[in-house]
């Protein structure tokens, strides 16, 4: 199995032991990882080789978000990236208790590729096409982002697992 991480984050995967399966065939991410993870997907199937999940955990899903939003997030990125970051990842957690995570350096343009990407529905039918199993875990206690939002536009290509008091985590308390 092959695992992205979310934005600032690194080995984090624990965090979805319950939902991730260990295949050889499997590519997962996490956040702003699942967008990596998708790209992943499509690389290997370029390439010939066998996929059968894509599991997307909690995936960045902005595309519904105003342009205000994105704007105020780059500025306070740039204002104080150490602020910024603390606030993001108390954001991840909440509404629950902030747990030991292991952070990576970050840079702007990797908040921008987040905040600003669009998922294709074309490359997940190019998936699907091929036979992937696509499933798609979300929160809906998740302050980061729009799950309802993301429900609704990933429903038409994946399996969805709604967890009713999750988190960016997919934690319950």
């Amino acid at each position: 199995m092959q695992f992205f991480s979310g934005f600032s984050l690194k080995n984090e995967q624990h965090f979805f032991d319950r939902f991730l399966k260990k295949s050889d065939y499997t590519i997962a991410g996490f956040s702003y990882g699942a967008i990596d993870a998708l790209q992943a997907s499509l690389d290997t199937l370029g390439r010939g080789k066998r996929l059968d999940t894509l599991q997307l955990f909690s995936p960045a899903f902005f595309q519904t978000k105003e342009q205000k939003f994105k704007r105020l997030q780059m500025m306070a990125y740039k204002k104080d990236k150490d602020a910024y970051m603390q606030a993001f990842i108390k954001a991840c957690f909440a509404p629950y208790n902030v747990q030991r995570i292991e952070q990576r350096t970050t840079c702007i343009e990797e908040l921008e590729e987040l905040l600003y990407y669009e998922w294709s529905a074309e490359s997940l039918k190019k998936l699907q096409k091929h036979g992937v199993h696509i499933e798609v875990y979300l929160g809906f206690e998740d302050k980061i982002i729009d799950a309802a939002a993301a429900k609704a536009f990933f429903i038409a290509y994946a399996t969805i697992t709604s967890i009713k008091k999750a988190n960016h985590f997919l934690q319950e308390n």
